[in-house]
């Protein structure tokens, strides 16, 4: 399912890359000619994107024929095909860099994140993702990491409280970023989560005096000081741990007892998959 923004984004990356016509292609292939391609992968990893590149596909031309071989999610390796595409050449051309930009990419983020997700098998743990996204991209992101069976935190600004650090020193403290966000939520009648980050267990003991938060943030805590933060805090809320988090050190931190990991890395530190669209012969 396509949402909104990112049928808005491909819209916008059609007009950036096509402008007023892709004129190789009308110089040198004729407007009645039919074709067929496929999407070969060359690098091992896990694929994303299939349908986001079936509405792109779609989006150009209403009429071409997009033959899905590999569900989203699914482990690949050099030499597989993803899927096929049938159609009007200058269609599937046209189409071409923007369903591999999109994929490549999407493809990346479920391989980054299936190796933290790996790390954590048998454990209750869930790894997250964060806001670290390219601008504009951030609802393929979020899916992609979905698809690499990580879990989305929030989407925006505008779906949950998270007082940060920076929060708390301009609202003078940690009681009076609370009390403040209490009553905005109260005053605009928003139903909206709140997790705070917490810097030391003094801290978290002043969070613990709120049944408000439902979740505690932890960010860069050792490992002892976090196996420390979970006792202290003994369920009574959930716990993310956040920050130096590692594919060496993310089982250390879950082994704690943390209900989440958030790790940044999901999204802004990421390979693209090596996949490429090739003709074929009719």
């Amino acid at each position: 399912m396509i949402d909104l923004l990112t049928k808005e984004l491909i819209e916008l990356a059609v007009k950036e890359d096509i402008g007023d016509g892709d004129h190789t292609s009308l110089a040198c292939i004729p407007g009645d000619a039919l074709g067929k391609a496929r999407l070969l992968v060359k690098e091992e990893g896990y694929i994303a994107g299939i349908g986001v590149a079936a509405y792109v596909f779609k989006l150009l031309d209403p009429e071409t024929v997009f033959n899905p071989i590999i569900p989203d999610g699914s482990p690949v390796k050099t030499g597989d095909i993803a899927f096929t595409v049938e159609g009007r050449v200058r269609s599937i051309l046209q189409a071409e860099r923007l369903v591999l930009n999109l994929m490549q990419r999407m493809s990346g983020v479920a391989t980054q994140t299936r190796l933290y997700v790996d790390k954590l098998e048998g454990l209750p743990t869930r790894v997250l993702d964060t806001r670290k996204t390219t601008p504009g991209m951030r609802m393929l992101d979020k899916l992609a990491v979905k698809t690499g069976k990580g879990e989305n935190h929030r989407i925006g600004l505008f779906d949950m409280i998270l007082i940060k650090d920076n929060h708390i020193d301009y609202a003078g403290g940690i009681e009076n970023a609370i009390e403040r966000t209490k009553n905005y939520l109260k005053d605009t009648g928003k139903d909206l989560k709140i997790e705070i980050e917490a810097r030391s267990l003094e801290d978290i003991r002043i969070i613990l005096k709120y049944d408000s938060v439902y979740r505690i943030l932890l960010d860069n805590f050792t490992i002892a000081q976090t196996r420390d933060a979970v006792k202290l805090i003994n369920g009574k809320v959930q716990t993310e741990s956040s920050g130096g988090i590692t594919l060496s050190n993310i089982r250390d931190y879950a082994e704690c007892g943390v209900d989440y990991i958030s790790v940044g890395a999901l999204t802004h530190q990421i390979k693209s998959l090596d996949l490429s669209l090739k003709a074929i012969d009719t």
